[in-house]
């Protein structure tokens, strides 16, 4: 096997068992290993195309959780919020807008780590969802960052490890949906994209089983251990990128 294909199905495996674990973060982890293998405009579709094959394959764990009345809202705003993040991109810079993200959420997620107990809130509601959803969508659209709002706001909210992974998964899986008709549309699946995407398949579901069977065995607080360490690494990773 050659050396892109290695790094091309390492990464699948490391990128499917997180989102087995926390319901997102394919590329978080995916494109370490990739980004060493082929060039962004290859990666980007197949981080899509491989986080939609590893929501779709860890729906089953938390579907009874789905309560579509919470989550509605969410994937509204983030639907909306996905083109606007896209007309925005030529007009703000970057790198210093991720050197901003990146900066928030580091400094959020290691107060969260050595804290007891995160603060709860209990204000906001459908309202205060599609709000979070539309800046979730922005950012999507923007950096590809559609993650990190509702994450945070579900761990304000004080909801419970199913309640918080049915609103990521689905709201990301709707993203992600939006953005791969968005790239097919564009022409981003080439005959390359595809090519890798058979090499990645394996990696991507038995690196989801593997999550799944992890989540399975973690209580809350390992849970908010988890989705908190997640951002706290997608933080220093836009720390890191946007200084290139």
């Amino acid at each position: 096997m050659a050396t892109t294909e290695i790094f091309i199905l390492t990464g699948a495996l490391a990128g499917g068992y997180v989102t087995g674990l926390a319901g997102f973060g394919t590329g978080l982890a995916a494109l370490a290993f990739w980004l060493h293998a082929v060039q962004p405009v290859v990666a980007a579709p197949l981080v899509v195309i491989c986080s939609i094959i590893g929501q779709l394959q860890s729906l089953p764990d938390i579907w009874r959780a789905i309560v579509w009345r919470r989550i509605l809202p969410f994937v509204l705003g983030g639907l909306f919020g996905v083109p606007l993040g896209t007309i925005l991109l030529p007009l703000i810079p970057l790198n210093p807008f991720k050197l901003l993200i990146g900066g928030l959420l580091i400094i959020y997620s290691s107060f969260m780590l050595v804290q007891n107990s995160a603060p709860k809130i209990s204000w906001g509601g459908p309202i205060a969802d599609g709000i979070v959803g539309l800046g979730g969508g922005i950012l999507g659209g923007l950096a590809g960052l559609s993650g990190p709002l509702p994450t945070v706001w579900a761990s304000l909210k004080g909801w419970g490890r199913h309640e918080k992974r049915s609103i990521f998964q689905t709201f990301n899986l709707s993203v992600l949906l939006f953005a791969g008709i968005s790239q097919a549309i564009g022409g981003f699946i080439t005959a390359e994209v595809a090519r890798l995407i058979i090499v990645a398949l394996p990696g991507t579901i038995a690196g989801v089983w593997l999550g799944r069977k992890t989540y399975d065995k973690l209580g809350d607080h390992r849970f908010n251990q988890v989705i908190l360490g997640l951002l706290l690494i997608a933080g220093i990773s836009m720390i890191i990128t946007s200084a290139f």
